[in-house]
């Protein structure tokens, strides 16, 4: 078992409801990819980069799973297409986003993927729901807690 952090977000009705209800039904999707062991509150953003568009809902949750990364990261883009996820402006508005954050220590440079996920030291819409659930957790590229990555972004 390897833990991963996800980071999840939503600013669109999806087929199942609002952001809220999206983001409850996307974390008992993720429960079947293995057991979460944490979750984080739900907090309301501003949209980055494309600002023409409705507020955020982000989270985070922390999965222990048997699922090795690239079949993860699989796994959690059919979840959000299976809520209605269309890829078309970037940083645009969308009924759900999963992003896989960290999974163990693993540092990973794919075409695929990239482990830490390159800007979640860069973004407050991740960093604070990480903090609430694991705010000593160390990024394995930055060697700083949750925590200090944070509180490095506020200064």
């Amino acid at each position: 078992m390897e833990t991963a952090y996800i980071a999840l977000g939503s600013n669109l009705p999806s087929p199942v409801g609002t952001p809220s209800q999206t983001l409850d039904a996307a974390i008992l999707r993720l429960a079947e990819l293995g057991r979460v062991i944490a979750r984080s509150s739900y907090y309301a953003t501003e949209p980055v980069g494309y600002a023409d568009q409705p507020m955020f809902l982000n989270a985070a949750v922390a999965l222990e799973t048997t699922l090795e990364p690239l079949p993860l990261l699989d796994r959690l883009l059919a979840i959000e297409q299976s809520f209605g996820r269309e890829r078309g402006i970037p940083n645009g508005p969308r009924t759900l986003d999963l992003d896989l954050l960290l999974y163990g220590d693993r540092i990973l440079n794919s075409a695929g993927l990239q482990l830490p996920h390159p800007r979640m030291t860069e973004r407050a819409f991740v960093l604070v729901p990480m903090v609430e659930i694991a705010p000593e957790r160390i990024h394995p590229c930055a060697g700083r807690s949750m925590q200090q990555l944070l509180q490095d972004l506020s200064h």
